[in-house]
This record gives C-alpha cells, structure tokens and sequence, in this order.
C-alpha cells in the first residue's frame, strides 16, 4: 500500500494508464479479429476493408506505447500478405 502522497498519486495515475492501456489493447486484438474473420471467409472486400481500419489502430497502439513499432507493422505486413493472397 502507497504511503507517502506522491506515491498515492503514482498509484492513481498508474491505474489510469492501465484502463487507457486496456482499452486500446482491446481494439487492437478486435480488429485484428475482424480482419481474421474476413479472411477465413474468403471475402477479400470484407477483409480489405477490415485491414483498412486495423492498420490505424495497430500503428496507433505502436505510438502509444501498447505494441512494439516492429511488431505492429510485422502484424500489419502479414495481414496485408494474406488480404493479397486471397485474389489468387
């Protein structure tokens, strides 16, 4: 348990972080599912667009400090490979 004033504060701050840290996590890993899904249906309209808007959120959560940069555009180079892959 925090004792001092500015470690009370830490605490608060950290438990804001947290949600804040959740929530976007939480985005990230629905969106990467909705572009999954789209794939696994063989509907590559439906997938292009869902890599459309789980490219944003990926990169986002690299800036914000969710997700490694390198592991947001790995992510993003493997789903973009496999929305490609479905025309052929």
């Amino acid at each position: 348990m925090a004792n001092t004033k500015s470690a009370k504060k830490a605490n608060r701050a950290a438990t804001r972080r947290n949600a804040i840290n959740t929530a976007r996590t939480s985005r990230i890993r629905t969106s990467v599912r909705k572009v999954e899904e789209a794939i696994a249906s063989g509907d590559q309209a439906a997938a292009l667009a869902a890599l459309k808007a789980a490219q944003p959120e990926l990169m986002r959560g690299a800036q914000k400090g969710v997700l490694h940069k390198n592991a947001a555009s790995r992510k993003v180079s493997r789903l973009t490979s496999r929305v490609k892959a479905l025309k052929a």
